[in-house]
């Protein structure tokens, strides 16, 4: 629903039947005149924008997508001359392709998308090593290996849109900078809690999975639950989705938390106190519990106050024991408590702000989300479950007789949790997911959803539920609008109805947050009821902290820890309490990483699974190995952070913009990083921050601030500052090929 073949081009081109004869005819030709015919497939596939993708009414696809189409072209062909009719490839080959082609006699074969991603032209060198042997033996076709390949292929999970797991993106929200831009998108805008991700999977790689434990201590309170259930941001941005697939790092985690959080937590002391002051939590949730450890760890008194029994909220009392067991949250329960954090379950869920303000000068909410939703259908019987309650019943009370058909109306994690316990219920029942738009839309994480759809879950999109009377329910059949700014498409209603027969409606359209508290102690909010909240999560209340499912509605694990780790930091600050993330010096030979950088690999269970792992804070150069001009350039140059800084040479750019598609930073590498200028009018005719070398060893300047101005060689640092002084010799100095070295350009 995302991908619009116009037909104009291809009712308008060469069909297939005449496209035979013409073949046939040419072969004979080729035949008698000696001499050699065959055809190249299939070139780029003309579609529609779609979303604005480009400044163009139309795109062309390319690459992994035209792998299905084009070998079942060539072998539709192949079929019909009996395997004589040679064929060049060009539709998505790569790495893990390229051997079973040319093994059918299909060649040469183009690889030029797999080039135009990161790893770039260092990609060659895998595929050369691995079909070295078999170049020059092209010829006849092998259609029964075509007819295997081409089976093979329409089977393969890489070749279905899912593979990148609902991903379109992989840039972060970060602005590039001009120096020292290298960063590992995993932690850096992926996780909320910025955990150290490229450091654990090296430790984990390496078999020290004690030393791995240590470091996802520094910022992760849940490393068990986390390991299990985390919704996993940091895989939408890991780079190898540009490879092949994203790295496990909740496999990588939970290796570490299973072989050494014991061992971890028995050598935990809490922390000497720092200051006087004290914070209250209230709700012992991930939210609650991680603001409490991250403060009681950097020597701030809590006291956790929990109106239940146990720890961790929903995640012991809703999510189902199939997932994650008792004995798993109760780890996490004991690495907070040795941090020394004061907890009092069954606590007055009657409490008073201002009562405790009394003896304590931080106060932080972190009730969660607990009330049900809105009922997704209208209903008389009394059938229409709620998924919370229905969760948290079954883990209160045992198994309940749903009867023989169920239905789930919603398809975020919640419905898939609620489907697959549902289906677990006494008599097996057929359980079905209702959803108004397509699994493209799915809320739900794709390891979720494969998971349900695995255990047997039925799926029923486009369905919008409208009520529940008796057994039936009615639906109305929908279709996908325009995209909305959530970026999934908006179902429509078509005003056709459809009635399914179901013995019980489970509702899991979302759970609610209790408003009334906020109101009710004089908290500002917005229209919704939502608290005003600073990026730090205080309230309008000074020292009042909202974090976690009750700041807007039902979220994940690991987005509750990170606002609890902004919360902390916040405090911490006001204290004037240094803070202890600090960040895990975990060095890997550069050239290991280089040689990652151009492999596809599959992936791996723990512990070699981390070995995939690209290390992308200590080596990026994503823009200059995607850029077919060669535009942008890794240059080692001392005195800074990063081991490189990347420049651009202007006059070899053309603007293709394919670096800033594949830039994790929102930046365009093109237009934001430092520049080389070759002319007098290339330089005016940009606004990039950069230089130009003039005759007599003088530079005509554009700073950051877009002030132009020349300036002698002698008062660069003073005048161009140090970092682009230091980048301007290093380039006139020791990469002077990156120069126009005909002439020093005059001032024209």
């Amino acid at each position: 629903d995302y991908i619009a073949f116009p037909d104009k081009h291809y009712l308008a081109d060469l069909q297939y039947d005449d496209a035979v004869g013409i073949f046939a005819r040419m072969l004979a030709v080729a035949g008698k005149e000696k001499l050699a015919f065959g055809v190249k497939l299939s070139n780029t596939c003309p579609v529609d924008v779609k979303r604005g993708e480009v400044p163009s009414e139309e795109m062309y696809m390319s690459g992994r997508s035209l792998m299905p189409l084009t070998i079942n072209l060539a072998l539709k062909l192949s079929r019909a001359f009996d395997g004589k009719l040679p064929v060049s490839f060009a539709g998505g080959a790569d790495a893990f392709n390229l051997k079973d082609l040319l093994e059918t006699g299909i060649g040469p074969v183009t690889v030029a998308t797999t080039l135009l991603k990161p790893g770039g032209y260092m990609r060659l060198t895998q595929m050369a090593r691995e079909t070295e042997s078999l170049l020059g033996k092209g010829g006849r076709i092998d259609v029964a290996k075509l007819e295997k390949l081409a089976e093979d292929t329409m089977a393969d999970p890489r070749m279905q849109k899912r593979w990148r797991e609902k991903v379109a993106s992989r840039e972060t929200g970060s602005e590039l900078p001009l120096y020292d831009c290298y960063k590992a998108p995993c932690k850096d805008g992926g996780c909320p809690i910025e955990q150290q991700i490229p450091e654990y999977n090296t430790l984990v790689a390496r078999g020290d999975c004690h030393e791995a434990m240590r470091v996802i201590a520094i910022d992760n309170p849940c490393p068990t639950i986390t390991g299990v259930l985390c919704a996993q941001p940091c895989r939408e941005k890991c780079t190898r989705l540009d490879y092949d697939s994203s790295l496990h790092m909740r496999d990588i985690k939970l290796m570490a938390a299973d072989q050494a959080q014991d061992a971890y937590i028995s050598k935990m002391s809490a922390s000497p106190l720092k200051t006087d002051k004290k914070a209250c939590v209230i709700g012992a949730g991930p939210a609650g519990l991680a603001a409490a450890y991250y403060l009681r760890r950097n020597g701030v008194e809590v006291d956790v106050f929990e109106k239940r029994a146990a720890s961790h909220g929903i995640v012991r009392y809703a999510i189902p024991s199939f997932r994650i067991s008792e004995e798993q949250i109760d780890r996490d329960y004991r690495l907070v408590e040795a941090a020394g954090v004061n907890f009092h379950f069954n606590a007055n869920p009657q409490f008073d702000p201002d009562e405790l303000k009394k003896s304590y000068d931080y106060l932080i909410l972190a009730t969660g989300a607990w009330e049900q939703g809105r009922p997704p259908v209208e209903e008389e019987s009394g059938r229409v479950l709620d998924a919370l309650d229905f969760l948290i019943g079954v883990k209160e009370e045992g198994s309940r007789d749903l009867g023989k058909r169920v239905a789930v109306i919603g398809a975020g994690d919640v419905a898939m949790d609620a489907a697959r316990l549902a289906k677990r219920m006494p008599g097996d029942p057929e359980v079905t997911i209702v959803y108004r738009r397509t699994e493209m839309y799915a809320p739900a994480s794709q390891d979720e959803f494969d998971a349900a759809m695995e255990e047997g879950i039925g799926w029923l999109e486009l369905l919008a539920p409208v009520r529940y009377e008796g057994s039936k329910l009615v639906c109305e059949r929908q279709r996908l609008g325009d995209f909305d700014e959530s970026g999934r498409r908006a179902s429509l209603g078509t005003g056709g109805f459809e009635t399914l027969e179901f013995d019980t409606v489970i509702g899991a359209t979302g759970a609610r947050v209790d408003k009334k508290l906020f109101t009710k102690i004089g908290m500002k909010t917005d229209r919704y009821g939502d608290p005003h909240l600073s990026f730090t999560m205080e309230s309008s209340i000074d020292g009042l902290y909202v974090i976690g499912d009750c700041r807007k509605g039902p979220s994940t694990v690991v987005a509750a820890m990170g606002d609890a780790k902004k919360a902390a930091l916040d405090i911490l600050s006001r204290e004037g309490l240094d803070h202890d993330f600090v960040y895990a010096q975990v060095p890997v030979d550069e050239a290991v990483i280089l040689e990652r950088r151009g492999e596809l690999r599959e992936e791996k269970q723990p512990p070699e699974e981390g070995q995939r792992c690209l290390i992308c804070d200590q080596v990026c150069r994503i823009c200059t190995e995607v850029c077919p001009n060669r535009a942008n350039v890794a240059l080692a140059i001392p005195g800074f952070a990063n081991s490189e800084q990347i420049v651009h040479i202007d006059g070899m750019c053309n603007e293709c913009g394919n670096c800033a598609t594949f830039c994790p930073h929102a930046g365009k590498p093109y237009k934001d990083k430092l520049t080389v200028f070759w002319s007098g009018e290339d330089f005016s005719d940009s606004d990039n921050t950069g230089f130009l070398r003039l005759a007599e060893g003088r530079y005509r300047i554009r700073d950051d601030r877009g002030r132009v101005f020349d300036v002698p060689q002698s008062e660069l640092a003073a005048k161009a500052g140090a970092q682009m002084a230091a980048v301007i010799t290093a380039v006139t100095k020791d990469f002077t090929w990156l120069l126009n070295n005909e002439h020093d350009c005059n001032e024209h």
